[in-house]
């Protein structure tokens, strides 16, 4: 199973200029118990089971498995999910560094108005460029994760 070592923000700027690429995705969750997760993932024209460990290190890093399946069989499994689907778009921007790549999400429905950067790491102390658009840290903090914001969405935040 991979570690997975990510930093989230929230978004303060223009980001779509930079974009190369961009994909909708429809996710939904078959667990999201507190210290498990495993995820059903429809990313553009593909299937995706994913299975994520307890967060650690104040939320940087997490145990991940992921596999690609079937798209039919992703979006049969949507219909068995918890309440709260997430859509989304996704959008791919390289980091200055020219190593590691932005994902940065637009939320859609019930999530309408956040848009949350993410960029994954190799290490815990691997540095990165800060872009110009990007605004305050909020990894470790739970009301951002895709399966809390499933659970209590943006649109409902005081």
């Amino acid at each position: 199973m991979a570690l997975e070592i990510e930093r989230k923000f929230l978004v303060a700027g223009e980001y779509k200029p930079f974009a190369t690429e961009s994909v909708h995705i429809s996710q939904g969750y078959l667990n999201s118990a507190s210290g498990r997760t495993v995820r059903v993932r429809v990313r553009g024209d593909k299937g995706y089971l994913t299975v994520k460990g307890p967060s650690k290190d104040g939320g940087l890093s997490r145990f991940e498995w992921e596999m690609e399946i079937p798209l039919a069989d992703a979006k049969a499994m949507l219909e068995l999910c918890e309440t709260g689907v997430i859509d989304k778009t996704r959008w791919l921007i390289p980091a200055g560094d020219g190593v590691h790549t932005w994902e940065v999400d637009e939320f859609h429905g019930a999530n309408e108005g956040l848009v949350v950067a993410e960029i994954e790491l190799t290490s815990e102390s691997d540095s990165f460029e800060r872009p110009s658009w990007l605004g305050p840290e909020v990894t470790g903090d739970r009301r951002y994760y895709n399966s809390q914001l499933t659970l209590h969405p943006f649109s409902e935040w005081a």
